[in-house]
Parts: C-alpha cells; sequence; structure tokens
C-alpha cells in the first residue's frame, strides 16, 4: 500500500505534506546526560526489585529452568497474546486521531512507545518523534497534538481506573487487605476528579478559564520558586480547543480501546502464570486474583524512576501474587516472563518501524532527483 493510500482522509488533517510541519513542531533531541543517568538509575532499579524477587521467591537459576520448561502450547499461546497486544496497541491511537489509516498509526505508536519504554529520560524525544512522523503522514501540527493530548490522558483515567476495578473484583472473593482497599480509594478519587476537571474543561469556555484560573493560583507559589512563568489560561483554552470536538464524538471509542489495551496487557500475565504453573491449581491463584494483582500494581508506573515503571510495576506485582497464594517457587519465573513478553516483541516491532519510516523518508527524499 502506497503512502498515499495511508494518509487520512478526514478533512481536519492537512491535504499536503508540509501542512504537518508547523512552526510549533519540537525537534527529536535526546539530552546525552540524562539519557545517561536515566540508563543508570533504571539498570539500578531494575536490578535491585528483581534481586529483591529472587531473594524472595526463589533464584534466576531455578526460574529460568522453569521457563525453558514450559509446555509448547503455553509458548504459542504467549506468542498469540503478544501479537494480539501489539495489534490491539494502535486502535486508541486511530480514535484519538481520525481519519489515520492502521498503517501509519502503527508506525508512529510503535516507534514512539520503543523509544519511551527503551530509553530513559527519551520521553521527550519520543513525543518529538511521534510530531515528525505524523507530520510525514501528512498529519497537522494542531491534529497531532489533539491526538497525542487525548491518548495521554486516557492513559492517565486506565492507570486509576485499573485499581478500582482490581478492588471489585476481590469483593466476591472476600479476600481484601486494607493496603488494596487504600490503593482502589486513591484510584478512584483520583479518577473521578480527573473527570470532572476534564469535563468541566470540554462543557465550556466559560468553565474552562475557572478551571485554568484555579490551577494558576494553586500553581504560582511553585513557578514563583523555580523563577518560571505560566499562563495557565492560555494552555488549557489551547488544550481545550484542540480536543473538544474528538472527545465529544469518540470518548466511549476512546474508552473502549484503552480498556482493550490493558485487557491485552494483563492477558500476557495470565497466559506466564498459567504456562509457568501448568493450569489453575497448581499455581494456586485464581483468574480474578490474578487481574487484581495486575490492576492494583499498574499504580506503580506512576513512580516516575524507570520508563513504563519497568521493575517497579515486577516488585509490586510479585508481592501481591504472593499474597494471593502463589506457589511462591513460580512467581520470580511468571514475572519474568510476563516483563519479557511485554517488552521484547513490541520493542524489536518499534525498531523495525522506526527502521522502515527512516528508509521510506529517504526514498521520499531522492523521489524528485529520480523524477
Amino acid at each position: 500500500m502506497s503512502d498515499a493510500e495511508d494518509a487520512p482522509k478526514d478533512p481536519s488533517v492537512a491535504d499536503d505534506q508540509s501542512a504537518g510541519a508547523d512552526a510549533g513542531v519540537p525537534h527529536a533531541s535526546l539530552d546525552k546526560r540524562k539519557t545517561i543517568i536515566g540508563a543508570i538509575v533504571t539498570l539500578i532499579v531494575i536490578g535491585l526489585v528483581f534481586w529483591a524477587l529472587s531473594k524472595q521467591f526463589g533464584s534466576f537459576a531455578d526460574a529460568w529452568s522453569k521457563i525453558t520448561a514450559m509446555a509448547p502450547v503455553a509458548i504459542a499461546s504467549l506468542a498469540l497474546v503478544a501479537v494480539v497486544n501489539i495489534i490491539v496497541y494502535v486502535f486508541p491511537y486511530m480514535v484519538a486521531i481520525p481519519g489515520l489509516k492502521y498503517r501509519p498509526a502503527f508506525m508512529v505508536r510503535q516507534t514512539s512507545w520503543m523509544m519511551a519504554a527503551l530509553v530513559p529520560a527519551g520521553g521527550a524525544f519520543a513525543l518529538a518523534l511521534q510530531y515528525m512522523m505524523l507530520a510525514s503522514y501528512r498529519v497537522s501540527a494542531a491534529v497531532a497534538t489533539s491526538g497525542i493530548g487525548i491518548t495521554s490522558v486516557w492513559s492517565f483515567f486506565m492507570t486509576f481506573l485499573l485499581p478500582v476495578l482490581g478492588v471489585l473484583v476481590l469483593v466476591p472473593t472476600g479476600k481484601l487487605e486494607s493496603a488494596w482497599v487504600y490503593a482502589g480509594i486513591i484510584g478512584a478519587i483520583a479518577l473521578v476528579a480527573m473527570v470532572i476537571v476534564f469535563w468541566l474543561i470540554l462543557r465550556s469556555e466559560a468553565s474552562a478559564r475557572k478551571i485554568a484560573g484555579w490551577g494558576q493560583k494553586i500553581s504560582d507559589p511553585l513557578l514563583r520558586k523555580l523563577n518560571r512563568q505560566m499562563d495557565l489560561t492560555s494552555s488549557v483554552l489551547n488544550f481545550r480547543e484542540e480536543v473538544v470536538d474528538v472527545v465529544k464524538a469518540k470518548w466511549i471509542s476512546l474508552t473502549i480501546t484503552n480498556l482493550a489495551v490493558s485487557f491485552m496487557q494483563f492477558m500476557i500475565l495470565f497466559v506466564a502464570i498459567r504456562g509457568i504453573s501448568g493450569d489453575q491449581d497448581s499455581s494456586g491463584i485464581t483468574f480474578a486474583e490474578i487481574f487484581a494483582a495486575f490492576a492494583i500494581s499498574r499504580l506503580g508506573t506512576l513512580i516516575p524512576i524507570t520508563p513504563g515503571g519497568l521493575g517497579t510495576v515486577a516488585g509490586v506485582l510479585g508481592t501481591m501474587l504472593a499474597t494471593f497464594g502463589m506457589n511462591q517457587e513460580d512467581i520470580l519465573a511468571a514475572v519474568l516472563v510476563w516483563q519479557m513478553v511485554q517488552l521484547f516483541p513490541q520493542a524489536i516491532t518499534g525498531l523495525a518501524t522506526l527502521l522502515g519510516w527512516r528508509v521510506q523518508e529517504a526514498r521520499k527524499g531522492k523521489a524528485p532527483a529520480a523524477a
């Protein structure tokens, strides 16, 4: 399929490639110092987390022996859920940027995920790369900003919604601990507050101005200490103008597709646990308990130490699985498989899409000369 066929047909998308290269598009560059420091911190945190897990749940050698002993059907099931996870991961992006076809959405989404997940302190670079790639697919900077902003907001919604769902599925089992209830309450409060603020911003320009005014009063003391200035009202109104139409038309689709992404990430964990333990009876943990452990541990992604909460989530997850009664000798192996299957296939795909996009852009650059 050609690039022209992949180009968005939505009226809000520019008709020519140059329309995407607005002056507001950030330049993609890495801060080498931050990247090196971030890499060191990431490796230390991941090492400490898995070292603690190995001390509590068995050695890496034992875990690796369990992984290599997995049945072929379990390996095939992991491969299947990994592929479906990669496929589904693109859908929220397509909803947030109306008219964007699957192929370009796949290229942008996978590449930016790889950069944000694997490059320490690479979030800003991944953001700028999204703008550059979307511009190459003739998406205007305004539409790109809207889509990226919407996907970010819904990602936060899911982070706080999942602990609430995790606690709810445990209610019938009676296996509720106070720490998990608190996590669910925190998630519920944060989610409700975010939804209300977001709704008020979208409701009208007047209510958006009020929200921005309150935010300005709260942030001003901190900004003064940092010797910085920010016109929050202008930022909020610009954000509202960019996202309001898409959110009002697509909020149900955005919620469903983001829930699908979260569900597939959970399914990787579920299949990993069943693959390591062999079956439900030998694992000592139920579907609902696995989901609760997964959902509540997602709060670990809010700890901005490692990219995507890599390692920090694993620590919380392993502890919760043990509390639910999962065989302790299986926990380290299952968590390792979950992290590897979640990370490596999507990282390899992201590297491939980045390379493919660079080749595609190089060919575009040579096309006029060849003509």
